[in-house]
């Protein structure tokens, strides 16, 4: 998979993931020196090219920096869990039902990895899966991370739920979000483009909570929904 754009390679650098080479072009700027300066420190093969053959290998914008990873390591739910754990947080987990669009799947992903929250779980049908729009969307958050990709939602939810976490499905007209309780393990459910949140994964849910709308349109874009959502979950963790 290719990767590319200088925030995206700055957090790849970052992290542990595997690299198998970069790509920059030979008449680099500052920005783009020290991220090769960064992966040759680290062994990694870098190679320059003139700024047509860049284009040409990644066939779009890559400002002037592109990477070659193996792909995305998904993680288990149980991953996610363990990492709470780890860092004795109760856990903070958003679940996607049906994101189709990379873009708002890579801007919850990042979101997420702002706010702290400790996984993000995905359906394996009829939703995007990671992919290099989602990666550069995400500005390199993809990164640092947990996804993990299931089969069944709902079974996932249960799951979940008999392991302590109280999970919310997020659609308008409800319970608002600023009502709940979001200090115990939380899994906050945002529904895909349009249709919103399944029946079926609404009807597992514990709660359904809403943003509070004040004027006329009834709706946002889910990584907007998702956002307001998740910094609820913050504040209210963090006493405020």
């Amino acid at each position: 998979m290719i990767v590319e754009g200088i925030n995206v390679i700055r957090e790849l650098l970052k992290s542990d993931e595997q690299i198998d080479k970069i790509i920059a072009e030979d008449k680099p700027n500052n920005e783009i020196q020290i991220l090769i300066d960064t992966a040759r420190a680290k062994r990694i093969k870098v190679e320059l090219v003139d700024e047509f053959t860049l284009s040409r290998i990644a066939k779009r914008d890559t400002q002037g920096i592109i990477a070659f990873i193996a792909g995305f390591r998904y993680s288990e739910v149980e991953d996610i869990l363990n990492f709470a754990k780890n860092k004795d947080e109760a856990p903070f987990i958003v679940i996607l039902d049906g994101i189709m669009d990379p873009h708002n799947l890579g801007a919850i992903i990042r979101t997420c990895e702002c706010a702290g929250v400790h996984g993000v779980i995905i359906p394996k049908n009829r939703a995007c899966e990671i992919t290099d729009t989602v990666y550069k969307t995400s500005a390199g958050a993809l990164f640092h991370m947990r996804v993990a990709m299931v089969t069944n939602l709902t079974r996932t939810i249960e799951e979940l739920k008999e392991c302590g976490v109280w999970t919310y499905a997020l659609e308008a007209g409800e319970k608002s979000i600023y009502d709940a309780d979001f200090t115990y393990p939380t899994a906050l459910i945002v529904g895909g483009e349009g249709k919103g949140v399944s029946r079926l994964v609404k009807e597992s849910a514990d709660e359904v909570l809403s943003l509070d709308m004040f004027g006329r349109v009834n709706s946002l874009n889910a990584s907007n929904a998702g956002a307001i959502a998740i910094y609820e979950v913050v504040r209210q963790r963090r006493g405020k």
